[in-house]
């Protein structure tokens, strides 16, 4: 069973050294809990460069805490080992060189055993600074502090979805965990109305965000629709008999170039044996299920078969902006209890669109899939990104990467909400990813099949 873990609320319970001890150790036994189905062997396959081995996430996170917290307030501090600092920097330029990315596979030591030794020493050293500092001194390392569990939680997060794509290679189609749905079909697509206007996005709250959901800011929106559920199998089934993956018209060029270069006709993990197509998932591998949402699309994908559809992606900001006025962002982004198909559930994959919740229109706006919006990953007005390594967490990557929002099956519980701006390349496809139609109000001109 995989261990869920406390909301805790800095604006009525402020951090301290017992509230941080327990999260912390909520945090680290959750990463454990994911690792431990998994056999010494499955912790250190890397399946392609965008993947990285299980033990290697246990370790990084570990080194973040080491390098980020025990270094700058541990008296007499000294590395665990002097080599884990290049073997497991991730992409902090700042702190020196770094193991390259695509050979972590290809480092047998330190193993999973040693890994696991690293991580305790770590943690007993954390508590011990956490216990002994005075109430000052804490309170100045509570922001970094609280960015390690929320870093940790991504990378929870991407331990899922790096060890399915790792299973997804092996024949003998292993079972990680989680449970399959009987098969559905798609319930009738709904539309929900937005005003627009000018409108205010971004996070606005005591509790944590990172740094690239600030500064809280206003835009100009013109009225607009948001389907009220995620485009489903069976509606993607529909794309691709329309010959969907062959229609130059529906692609943007690198998008056409990316599927003809690849070969790509469907989804990532499907495939097709005597005319079925079936999906592997954390649970082993099924025949695709019509109603769940389709996961595993890449933003070139998204934007073909909104083309297709005779619709388009909502804009990030259409997007929160749709959620608040919905009822489900909470009162100026102060939303750090959403719910949905997140992974504290234990289903790992996608489900089938639930009612909303009472009072509320849209439906799996949190968890099932991180949803593709038309918004590339820039700075909001005003960003600033922190001063020295810490300031490379975001800012880095402002460039060639599309924002996704919402959550997964696979998020971590307590890290999703409403300001929360995922980002991956154009043509990504491991993640967890999927898709949600807008159009600018009245009904458009569709193709046959598509959703109207």
């Amino acid at each position: 069973m995989i261990p869920t873990s406390t909301q805790h609320d800095p604006r009525t319970d402020p951090w301290d050294a017992a509230s941080l001890g327990q999260r912390f150790e909520e945090v680290r036994s959750r990463t454990e809990a994911l690792a431990a189905p998994l056999s010494p062997e499955d912790q250190t396959v890397q399946s392609m460069p965008d993947v990285s081995p299980t033990k290697w996430h246990r370790a990084h996170v570990t080194w973040f805490f080491e390098t980020f917290l025990l270094a700058e307030a541990e008296a007499g501090f000294a590395p665990f080992q002097d080599q884990y600092w290049f073997l497991f920097n991730s992409y902090y330029e700042t702190l020196g060189p770094r193991y390259a990315r695509p050979d972590r596979g290809l480092v047998t030591r330190p193993g999973v055993h040693e890994v696991g030794d690293y991580r305790a020493h770590v943690d007993a050293r954390v508590r011990d600074l956490v216990d002994t500092l005075d109430e000052g001194t804490l309170e100045k390392l509570v922001p970094v502090i609280e960015l390690g569990f929320h870093h940790e939680q991504q990378h929870q997060e991407l331990l899922l979805m790096d060890i399915k794509h790792v299973l997804s290679r092996n024949p003998l189609q292993p079972v990680y965990a989680g449970r399959p749905v009987e098969r559905c079909e798609p319930d009738d697509l709904g539309w929900v109305e937005v005003e627009g206007g000018l409108v205010e996005v971004g996070h606005e709250s005591a509790g944590f965000s990172f740094d690239n959901e600030l500064p809280r800011h206003r835009q100009w929106l013109e009225p607009y629709r948001l389907a009220d559920r995620l485009v489903t199998n069976g509606e993607w089934l529909a794309f691709m008999a329309d010959g969907g993956y062959e229609r130059p018209e529906l692609w943007l060029s690198d998008g056409l170039a990316r599927i003809r270069a690849e070969g790509w006709r469907a989804p990532l993990y499907w495939t097709e044996h005597d005319g079925l197509w079936f999906e592997h998932t954390l649970h082993g591998t099924w025949p695709v299920n019509p109603g769940l949402p389709v996961a595993h699309v890449s933003f070139y994908e998204a934007e073909a078969f909104a083309t297709w559809s005779g619709k388009r992606l909502p804009t990030e900001a259409e997007w929160e902006h749709a959620v608040v006025t919905d009822g489900q962002g909470g009162q100026h982004g102060r939303d750090d209890r959403v719910t949905g198909n997140l992974g504290d559930d234990g289903s790992f994959h996608p489900r089938p669109a639930a009612p909303a919740p009472a009072g509320s229109r849209l439906r799996q706006v949190h968890g099932d899939c991180w949803e593709w919006t038309a918004s590339a990953y820039h700075p909001y007005p005003g960003f600033h990104p922190p001063a020295g390594a810490i300031g490379e967490y975001n800012g880095k990557f402002m460039s060639n990467q599309m924002v996704l929002r919402g959550g997964c099956a696979l998020t971590a519980p307590g890290h999703a909400r409403t300001s929360y701006r995922n980002f991956f390349p154009h043509g990504a496809r491991w993640a967890l990813s999927g898709v949600r139609l807008a159009d600018g109000g009245a009904p458009s001109t569709t193709t046959a099949g598509a959703p109207t």
